[in-house]
């Protein structure tokens, strides 16, 4: 009697089903698998039936990823992050992954940490991973960029959002931060403000050198001089606006206005001001820059700049996707500018019957 024909065992319910499960099963190989669920021309309907009706009894799902590092390219955009806290980054990457979902994308988010070394190991990450473009905010840290040459010299669509690499060649999504911070600074000349204090960040990073030219801009449209002991620089904590804040009411002329590039730094400076017995806004006015949530809730409640998070974040995606369906074609790069938003509220009003109950929107603002 001929020896009995061995059975594949089938495959046990605790772990997923591979393609090579079903070609076990059927006892073909694992292209005919393959074939057959694409809907390949060469598989006979017979055959794409059988694979199908097997597939669906045990669930099977295909790994997307291994089968994009197969073919080179994928479903996924790459983004890179300072850091994912507060409210406007984790907004954008909300933006990012809602557009990117709509056109068929996932996304892998990497944090620099403010660190460049870090941001160029996100970047090796990113190019492993076979991603088909990657979004990028630059880190505080960072002022060299020929790490993105490789991402350019492999063709891979790259665009930055933010914290940009400046420059006709680049392709960016930007608020129009000198807009906004002449927005700014010309409101706290309309409250009756003439000597204007600036905290202002690092001015490598585009989005604090362009807020404080808005602020000299407004400046010099008024006619009042530029005093540069009312400039104060630092990486825009709020310590440091507390330490800023205090440097300058020892001044022998202190400011009766604050400009503060970031709201933390805002934040250090309202505080620095009430512990030495200053109200805010009859003594000294203060406005920030990113409509952080706290802004709401502060004492009183803090002007600011809201930034569109999410419509930057859906803003990068759409230009990323037209660079990735030129596919490889001459895109011509190009910039998007997003206008800024002065959200009003009573710590930059001095006028007392202006005024709103705290948390309250008194006007917005967009140039």
């Amino acid at each position: 009697m001929a020896p009995r024909k061995k059975q594949a065992p089938e495959p046990t319910t605790t772990s997923p089903v591979s393609m090579a499960d079903l070609a076990r099963e059927l006892g073909v190989s694992m292209t005919t698998i393959s074939r057959a669920l694409s809907d390949h021309h060469s598989i006979g309907p017979a055959m794409k039936q059988r694979v199908l009706k097997l597939a669906k009894k045990y669930n099977y799902q295909p790994n997307r990823l291994a089968s994009a590092l197969r073919k080179g390219k994928s479903q996924l955009i790459g983004i890179i992050v300072p850091y994912i806290e507060g409210r406007f980054f984790p907004s954008v990457v909300h933006g990012i992954e809602t557009a990117a979902s709509k056109a068929g994308y996932n996304v892998i988010i990497c944090q620099s940490n403010e660190d460049v070394a870090q941001e160029r190991r996100n970047l090796e990450i990113l190019l492993s991973a076979q991603v088909a473009g990657i979004l990028v905010s630059l880190s505080r840290t960072t002022l060299d960029f020929r790490h993105f040459e490789k991402v350019r010299s492999r063709g891979l669509p790259l665009v930055f959002f933010d914290r940009i690499v400046e420059g006709d060649k680049v392709n960016a999504v930007v608020l129009d931060d000198q807009e906004g911070g002449y927005v700014s600074t010309r409101h706290l000349l309309s409250q009756g403000c003439r000597r204007i204090a600036h905290l202002a960040g690092p001015q490598h990073l585009n989005i604090y050198k362009n807020r404080r030219q808005g602020y000299l801009d407004a400046l010099a449209e008024a006619g009042i001089p530029l005093d540069e002991a009312l400039i104060h620089y630092s990486d825009m904590n709020q310590e440091q606006g507390i330490a800023a804040m205090r440097e300058l009411l020892s001044l022998p002329e202190p400011p009766d206005a604050v400009f503060a590039a970031g709201d933390y730094s805002a934040l250090g400076a309202m505080q620095e001001a009430r512990r030495q017995g200053l109200t805010v806004p009859d003594d000294i006015a203060i406005t920030g820059f990113s409509n952080e949530a706290f802004t709401l809730i502060a004492e009183p409640a803090m002007t600011s700049i809201d930034q569109r998070c999410e419509e930057m974040g859906q803003a990068a995606v759409r230009l990323l996707l037209e660079v990735i369906d030129a596919d490889g074609a001459p895109f011509t790069p190009r910039q998007v500018a997003l206008r800024p938003e002065l959200l009003v509220r009573n710590s930059s009003l001095r006028q007392p019957e202006a005024r709103l109950p705290a948390g309250k929107l008194v006007s917005s603002f967009t140039p």
